[in-house]
């Protein structure tokens, strides 16, 4: 019997120490690759005007400089709000929609998981086929609902939408499926535990890498969505809208923005990196 590999404890795939290296190799250079324009994007965000325009374009910057950071807040401080205003408006927002969707697509999940009730697979299967459903196909119907339920240049129109996550909702499904019994469940309904308890004290501890990718999904989701068509009201737009508008003044200043807005999603996505594979694992989505 051929003798298993580990690693840390761990066993791994039998493949020789050369075979591990190349692929160790290869992925060290696709990485480099893909991370190569956020290299770019960075390094434009220090340069002086001089070196912006330098042909071909160079991938390091001499003489580093903030100089493209102050244009971008100055530029900002222009607008009819202050720029605290939007970084205002894009943390609530960010913040209400985040949880409102991860409360609904929790507790929508665990009904679907581990009630039974008439036409829960019909259910199910609806929303599994909304995935594939683009939503600028629902675009104008989306619009007159929202004309007739008064949302228009509202904080809902930013919020209450993100809560009918489809995709947050098929995760936490397929999460509680494979890593929750039914008999704990029934054992816990013996015991005279309700929904909501059961819910909150057994299911929740037990899902919390699909939560949290949840979390980190639509908080990266709601954080970069630019200008919605729905609001043109200064004071309701988010720092994202704000920054399209000076964009165009200066390369620099456009790095800038978009330095900071990359900045706290890409931090958020790290810390919680390996809770989002175990998920994605879990789910059956791999790509």
């Amino acid at each position: 019997m051929a003798k298993l590999r580990t690693r840390k404890h761990r066993v791994v795939l039998n493949r020789s120490v050369g075979g591990d290296t190349f692929i160790s190799i290869i992925l060290t250079l696709m990485g480099l690759f893909m991370f190569l324009p956020v290299w770019y994007l960075l390094v434009t965000a220090f340069k002086p005007l001089g070196e912006r325009n330098i042909t071909p374009p160079r991938f390091y910057v001499i003489r580093p400089t903030l100089q493209n950071f102050i244009d971008l807040f100055t530029n900002l401080n222009m607008t009819w709000v202050p720029i605290s205003r939007y970084i205002f408006n894009t943390i609530i927002i960010s913040i209400l929609a985040t949880l409102g969707c991860l409360i609904i697509g929790s507790l929508s999940a665990y009904a679907l998981s581990k009630i039974r009730f008439p036409g829960s697979r019909f259910v199910f299967a609806l929303i599994r086929y909304s995935l594939m459903i683009s939503s600028t196909i629902a675009g104008i119907t989306n619009f007159i609902i929202y004309v007739a339920l008064g949302w228009l240049n509202t904080y809902q129109i930013s919020i209450i939408p993100v809560w009918a996550s489809t995709l947050g909702l098929y995760l936490m499904k397929q999460f509680i499926d494979g890593n929750v019994s039914d008999e704990m469940i029934e054992a816990a309904r013996i015991d005279g535990a309700s929904e909501l308890r059961i819910y909150w004290e057994i299911v929740m501890p037990l899902v919390k890498p699909a939560w949290l990718t949840l979390m980190v999904t639509t908080f990266q989701g709601v954080w970069n969505t630019g200008a919605s068509p729905y609001v043109w009201s200064e004071n309701l737009k988010t720092f994202n809208s704000a920054i399209s508008t000076v964009q165009t003044v200066s390369s620099g200043a456009s790095s800038a923005a978009i330095i900071l807005m990359m900045s706290v999603p890409i931090t958020v996505f790290i810390i919680n990196q390996s809770k989002i594979v175990e998920t994605m694992a879990s789910s059956g989505m791999k790509d």
